[in-house]
């Protein structure tokens, strides 16, 4: 096989594993959450602790991988991951016990880390030891394409399955993704010691910074995590939009595809904090538009915007990793997904709570919308302190 064939099937290889693990293993829940709430004992709260339960996962997956240095281990770990994603979406359809379902949505949790952590840098890796450019954004656009996936085969299955059949027909779906995701992505081949080694000296920023745009990132958790778990239960229960949650759900993936290219553009153009603050503002409007005013053209609005922001703010977060620490770019992400996870872990609890309490979702909105908005204000802060730091640096050359 030609080397360009083998990158196009190593590339797929990768945006199939995101459509497995993010598509279909973390975000079929959303689509599925209204008929599980309506079909079963599960309440709001319960949504939201389950939802709440597979971020845990997720970011004890991600602080496992960041600690492994092992080629070896990781593709192991990738292989078992993906496994996992597979049974446990059918798990999902096979009980009712909330306490079954909690521990099949931790699983969940650790097989969307291995494939999108230890997976994405795997592909990532083969791409850089074959002479490739690094395409980040085709990576990430698996994650974009898995929820267009789940909605439109949750919308096409709701009226001939129950939400049971429809969990282990997407199993089915995630299995035959499994193939090209495991098959097409090469075990890594060690590298003797010395042999095309770039000497890589990192440039960390200070550590007010490091305050600020951790705190800041972790804002981006919480106005994340609130839409992406319950835009459709949000837009099926505003009046004259029943049953189109699950429409904003497929706009929001056709727009969160070509996103993380997008962003890519748009911080070679202004800066990656530049971009990012800019997202955050975008995707703060985005949060809001459904419920400022019920009508299908700002729900659309809205799910594009949110979609078209959220994979490009952690890429951006990726690029600046290897920016600050180009020889170990997992101790910068380890700390950010400590931050973004922790949000990820309270935010849907607080809002399926809130949820139950209040009767609708537009006070979890709002502190989404707000965080995404305090999350500006933080990275504009940041940016300051970055400005002057560096200002100090070369002050400190000419003298």
């Amino acid at each position: 096989m030609n080397d360009s064939a083998q990158r196009y099937k190593v590339l797929t290889a990768g945006v199939m594993n995101l459509i497995l693990v993010m598509g279909i293993s973390r975000f079929a829940y959303t689509p599925l959450l209204p008929a599980m709430l309506e079909n079963t004992e599960l309440g709001a709260a319960e949504g939201g602790w389950l939802a709440a339960i597979n971020y845990l996962g997720y970011l004890c997956g991600a602080l496992i991988a960041s600690m492994i240095s092992d080629l070896a281990l990781k593709d192991r770990l990738y292989r078992i991951g993906l496994f996992f994603a597979v049974v446990t979406t059918a798990g999902m359809g096979l009980t009712e016990n909330f306490w079954l379902l909690s521990f099949l949505r931790f699983l969940a949790g650790l097989s969307c880390a291995a494939g999108m952590l230890i997976g994405s840098g795997l592909v990532l890796n083969w791409l850089m030891r074959n002479n490739h450019r690094s395409e980040l954004g085709i990576q990430f656009s698996g994650v974009g394409l898995g929820m267009v996936l789940c909605a439109a085969a949750v919308e096409l299955m709701n009226t001939v399955f129950d939400w049971r059949e429809q969990w282990l027909v997407l199993t089915a779906i995630g299995a035959i993704l499994l193939i090209p995701a495991l098959g097409w992505l090469p075990r890594p081949v060690p590298v003797p010691v010395g042999l095309n080694q770039k000497s890589m000296e990192d440039s960390p920023p200070s550590a007010a910074f490091m305050r600020l745009f951790a705190v800041a990132y972790f804002c981006a958790g919480v106005g994340y995590v609130v839409s992406a778990t319950f835009i459709v239960a949000l837009v099926d229960e505003l009046p004259g939009l029943e049953g189109k949650g699950v429409w904003a759900f497929l706009v929001m993936g056709l727009a969160a595809a070509p996103s993380a290219i997008l962003w890519d553009l748009i911080a070679r153009r202004v800066g990656n904090l530049n971009a990012m603050i800019v997202a955050s503002l975008l995707q703060a409007v985005g949060i809001l538009l459904p419920i400022i005013e019920p009508n299908l053209v700002l729900t659309v609005l809205g799910a594009i915007l949110f979609g078209g922001t959220f994979v490009g703010i952690v890429c951006l977060v990726l690029t600046m990793a290897g920016r600050f620490y180009p020889s170990r770019p997992a101790k910068f992400m380890g700390k950010m997904t400590i931050f973004y996870g922790i949000a990820q872990i309270i935010a849907p609890a607080i809002t399926g709570l809130l949820r139950e309490y209040n009767g609708d979702y537009s006070a979890g909105l709002y502190t989404a919308a707000g965080a995404m908005v305090l999350g500006a204000l933080l990275l504009i802060m940041a940016k300051s302190r970055e400005t002057a730091t560096e200002q100090q640096r070369l002050k400190i050359c000419e003298h």
